[in-house]
């Protein structure tokens, strides 16, 4: 069984996906074409912000968003180590310094109670990150941010794009929102692909500017920028599959549910989901002992998994010098211990059935 089924999807989308592509091709305008703008129309309307500016990747959007809140090297940026590189590489890549706080152990989400403490006169900004598909504790850290100076807040939503949050959707809760169209991502592309969301002017602008490098009009460049533009076809792609989305994002909501009910009396840590949102689990993830062994098992009998992820950020390498030879007491266990199983709208309830017959199978081994 695949992983992910984008092949699935891709089948009961053809139609659309095709014919958004062929528009593409006939009009030839592959950069910044009008999908763009109907894209970032559709999506800001979604997320019920007043702003949505597509980039070239959710990497992009965590960079530009600090790159609109001109952050200079020095400043410091409130992390969670639990997370993939590119929330704090795009600190690093500016000069800043991520300061990392850990994790909640059930959520694995960043532990707001540590954040307050992590605060000095050098911190710019709090990027919390919404990992396996469920909001941080956005209300929390905003206010956090606020007893501090009204410090910005960047959602690193690359995983839950389509979760809800007291109401309100992931990308829509701070300062910044940066999601991901990476193809495995809630809502993908094919291919790199992202998007910011804020509901101030001035930001937004700035964003719109440093995409195209920095340029306020052609060949004017009023400020540094990137090549962060997310292409034609890639916005054409995303604008076919959102007219299923909000079937996948009940389909993930269901399966994830089915996946907890499943588990419930096997020797793994189920992630805990906060009663005031939902999760669409980007990844399903348990924590569970043993796992090179349990992997083995289920690669043998067909069953893929990943590990999102092996190692937190302050122990790697490129970031290690950052990390103030700190201790990240749950980040590191998680680090040990989470696995993640099949998860896709398209997934089957055999499938779903198979996968746990298997882990339970392994488990005993």
């Amino acid at each position: 069984m695949p992983f992910i089924d984008l092949k699935a999807q891709y089948a009961a989308l053809k139609p659309s996906i095709d014919a958004r592509i062929q528009a593409v091709l006939d009009h030839g305008q592959y950069i910044m074409g009008p999908e763009v703008k109907e894209l970032e129309e559709k999506l800001a309307g979604y997320v019920g912000s007043k702003h949505c500016i597509t980039v070239s990747s959710g990497t992009e959007a965590l960079l530009i968003a600090l790159m609109a809140l001109d952050l200079k090297p020095g400043d410091e940026v409130i992390t969670t180590p639990f997370t993939f590189a590119a929330t704090a590489e795009v600190i690093v890549l500016l000069g800043g310094v991520p300061v990392f706080v850990d994790i909640e152990p059930d959520t694995c989400n960043i532990d707001v109670t540590k954040i307050e403490s992590a605060i000095t006169s050098r911190t710019r900004a709090i990027m919390p990150v919404s990992l396996y598909g469920q909001v941080a504790d956005m209300d929390e850290i905003n206010a956090i941010a606020a007893r501090h100076g009204n410090l910005p807040v960047i959602e690193d939503a690359a995983q839950s794009f389509g979760a809800s949050y007291k109401g309100k959707k992931s990308c829509g809760l701070s300062t910044f929102g940066a999601t991901s169209f990476f193809p495995s991502k809630p809502l993908g592309c094919y291919g790199d692909g992202g998007a910011l969301f804020t509901n101030d002017d001035a930001l937004a602008q700035a964003a719109r500017e440093i995409r195209v490098h920095g340029q306020s009009q052609r060949y004017t460049h009023t400020r540094l920028g990137v090549g962060g533009r997310m292409d034609t076809l890639q916005c054409a792609v995303v604008l076919a599959k959102l007219e299923r989305f909000d079937w996948e994002i009940e389909q993930r909501l269901s399966l994830g549910d089915r996946y907890q009910q499943l588990l419930i009396d096997l020797p793994v840590q189920r992630l805990a989901v906060r009663s005031d949102r939902n999760c669409v689990w980007a990844q399903f993830t348990v924590l569970l002992d043993g796992r090179p062994n349990i992997q083995q098992a289920l690669q043998a009998a067909g069953v893929p998994t990943a590990i999102h992820y092996p190692r937190p950020l302050h122990l790697q390498p490129a970031y290690s010098t950052y990390g103030r030879g700190e201790t990240h007491v749950h980040s590191e266990s998680a680090g040990q211990r989470v696995m993640s199983l099949p998860m896709s709208p398209d997934l089957t309830h055999e499938q779903q059935d198979r996968v746990i017959s298997e882990l339970a199978k392994a488990l005993k081994a």
